[in-house]
């Protein structure tokens, strides 16, 4: 059986506002009696102030009536009381300070071996933007002449896994249509009729 959020401060308002025996408080907040009995003694827990567990949602006044009626009765923790861990997001990525240099060179080696990839696409597997991507793209970034096109996976940017995974994906959406990010050439056969 699961305790109750803060067992002793449950313990002590369960002890100053109720008429419960100490081996029932004991049961409920997964303490042993004698140290209830301490408590209610005064000898433990003396700046504690008391956590009520009807106002919190772990207890209900019913139960608590139920309970002092009977002694061999025990109070059972709602449920619903103790409240989940919500999930995190996965947030952005770290990429370290050393690796960030290196994220140009990598955009570049993705824009001439993958071109079937969209922006979109290697602003995720790189954790870049897509205003980085297009600077590499129409050489206007501030370090295009120190730009040499290196693999990703190389430079520890990501994993071959999730180039594969990203390099399948285009290639399903685009089989046969030209990617978004690469401009359209019409041939010459056709401008001449």
């Amino acid at each position: 059986m699961s305790t109750p959020l803060m067992p002793k401060a449950t313990a002590v308002w369960l002890i100053d506002k109720t008429s419960l025996t100490f081996d029932q408080v004991a049961d409920f907040v997964g303490m042993h009696p004698l140290e209830v009995q301490a408590i209610a003694d005064g000898e433990v827990a003396q700046g504690i102030v008391g956590y009520d567990p009807v106002a919190n949602g772990q207890l209900t006044r019913e139960e608590i009536a139920r309970c002092e009626g009977s002694p061999d009765t025990r109070l059972k923790l709602l449920t619903s009381a103790i409240p989940l861990p919500k999930k995190r997001g996965k947030g952005a990525r770290y990429i370290p300070v050393s690796k960030r240099t290196d994220r140009p060179d990598g955009i570049a080696w993705l824009l001439r071996n993958h071109p079937e990839l969209t922006d979109a696409q290697i602003e995720k597997l790189l954790a870049t933007t897509k205003e980085t991507i297009a600077k590499v793209r129409d050489r206007t970034h501030i370090n295009t002449a120190t730009i040499k096109p290196r693999d990703p996976v190389i430079l520890g940017l990501c994993t071959q896994s999730e180039l594969n995974a990203v390099v399948a994906s285009a290639a399903e959406r685009g089989s046969g249509a030209p990617p978004a990010n690469m401009p359209v050439v019409e041939d010459e056969e056709e401008e001449a009729h």
